[in-house]
């Protein structure tokens, strides 16, 4: 509560209703760790180590918004389909479950985290297949965050399903959602409308599997479409909002934060994959155009769609 001076009869904040600015610079050098990777523009670092530990590390709300693709614990022995091969559903130890008590409890653990990061306005993104995603949701519930939406991103041309005993698995959730239920949640909703022909966007999303130019420099097993990250980025980000991606992976999410003017910061414990990110990175910062233009032509292709 705020304190009343009785000599002026002026409200004195507490410090704890004072606004908490962080810059991404402060927010970098308060983890105590020496970053894996930082970009020469100064607008991307990646840390290795256990996202619990490093997240622990990252000053209480001042992260504007998080994309989170977690393990699904689906490596299980089974068979997929992929290029009209027969090829093995395991991604790695990382991915195997222990059990739906231990797998709800790291979800619980992971995402506390992540709501301590948080701005108190800012939002989170969760993508998950069925293994996992029901988990995250309860999860979600017990903590007290505010689910806004639940996307069901189509997966255009999925691979078949070779047992051909269920329906052939299309589709992921991503889960959308508030830190608490006082946030007041920023949503570009004008120009989602402009993306979908000036018609309010649902919550289907038609959007393809990585392209192979995604994967010039190497494969991540679950790596996600940068169209994908790219329309939540801008959904729910301004230019220089500071965005994270706790299991960064390839860093996808990295790649469109970076295009479209965003700092991010990408939490690994792969080498590989890291290794592989700062690839990716690289590419996009060698063929960058100045943000702002790339940002202006990017609305303004939007734009001829909507008037054709």
């Amino acid at each position: 509560m705020s304190e009343v001076n009785e000599a002026s009869q002026t409200v004195v904040p507490q410090i704890d209703e004072l606004p908490m600015i962080h810059s991404y610079k402060h927010i970098i050098s308060k983890v105590n760790q020496r970053p894996f990777y930082s970009n020469r523009d100064g607008s991307c670092t990646l840390f290795k180590g256990d996202c619990l530990d490093i997240i622990s590390l990252i000053p209480a709300n001042s992260i504007d918004m998080i994309f989170a693709d977690p393990p699904y614990f689906l490596s299980n022995g089974g068979m997929s389909c992929h290029a009209g091969k027969r090829v093995s559903v395991n991604k790695g130890e990382w991915d195997k479950s222990k059990g739906i008590e231990e797998t709800h409890k790291f979800n619980m653990e992971w995402l506390a985290k992540c709501q301590r990061v948080l701005a108190k306005d800012g939002t989170i993104w969760v993508s998950g297949t069925s293994h996992v995603i029901y988990s995250i949701g309860f999860a979600m519930q017990q903590l007290g965050f505010k689910i806004l939406n639940d996307i069901a991103w189509f997966k255009i041309n999925p691979p078949p399903n070779l047992s051909c005993r269920y329906f052939t698995h299309a589709t992921e959730t991503i889960i959308w959602a508030a830190k608490n239920k006082d946030s007041k949640h920023y949503f570009n909703y004008s120009l989602m409308r402009k993306m979908n022909n000036n018609k309010q966007m649902q919550s289907l999303w038609s959007i393809t599997a990585p392209k192979t130019v995604e994967k010039i420099y190497g494969k991540h097993p679950t790596q996600k479409p940068v169209t994908l990250l790219e329309r939540i980025t801008l959904a729910s980000t301004k230019e220089n909002d500071i965005v994270l991606d706790p299991f960064t992976g390839s860093s996808t999410t990295g790649v469109a934060a970076y295009r479209l003017g965003r700092n991010f910061i990408g939490i690994d414990n792969n080498k590989e994959y890291l290794d592989l990110s700062i690839k990716r990175l690289n590419f996009e910062q060698r063929t960058k155009h100045n943000v702002k233009n790339e940002i202006q032509n990017v609305e303004q292709s939007i734009e001829r769609l909507v008037t054709v």
